[in-house]
């Protein structure tokens, strides 16, 4: 009699990409690496005001002369200064995808969609380290008895 085979849990990366293969592909987009990595193929500076929202491929070759535009959500008074980068916007795009593939942006208009901040946790007491240090046993290595009292100082605060 055969075992059935042994299921190990999947990432949600391996999940989700089906799924949204999909919808990036109605999109234009070859994978979801241009929306996800934004930040890093254009600079930081220029993805905080900025968002793509799809590629438009050409119908025919006569249409833009074989490449695509990018269409990319814009705040409104950071538009004019995209319009301006532009060129860069471009250059750092084709340089991602290692060939002349965008040759012309789209802005639209609109506000982004903001993930909220995180939150930055308080800093922990020193006291409160020293305090649970105190009660750890000296036989300890020193660096490891001060990782553990931070440790246990940052889970009292919680």
């Amino acid at each position: 009699m055969n075992k059935p085979a042994k299921r190990s849990a999947r990432p949600l990366s391996e999940l989700l990409a089906s799924c949204l293969s999909e919808t990036f592909a109605r999109q234009g987009f070859a994978s979801a690496e241009i929306v996800t990595r934004w930040a890093e193929i254009v600079g930081a500076e220029i993805a905080q005001h900025s968002q793509p929202l799809k590629i438009q491929w050409p119908r025919g070759e006569k249409d833009t002369g074989g490449v695509a535009t990018l269409v990319l959500r814009v705040e409104g008074p950071a538009a004019i200064e995209v319009q301006h980068l532009s060129g860069v916007i471009l250059e750092r795009v084709n340089r991602f995808f290692g060939w002349q593939a965008v040759g012309r942006l789209a802005l639209r208009q609109a506000p982004l969609a903001r993930r909220p901040a995180k939150a930055v946790p308080r800093p922990i007491d020193p006291a409160v380290t020293a305090a649970v240090a105190a009660r750890m046993p000296e036989a300890m290595d020193t660096d490891l008895r001060q990782a553990l009292a931070r440790l246990g100082a940052a889970i009292k605060r919680t």
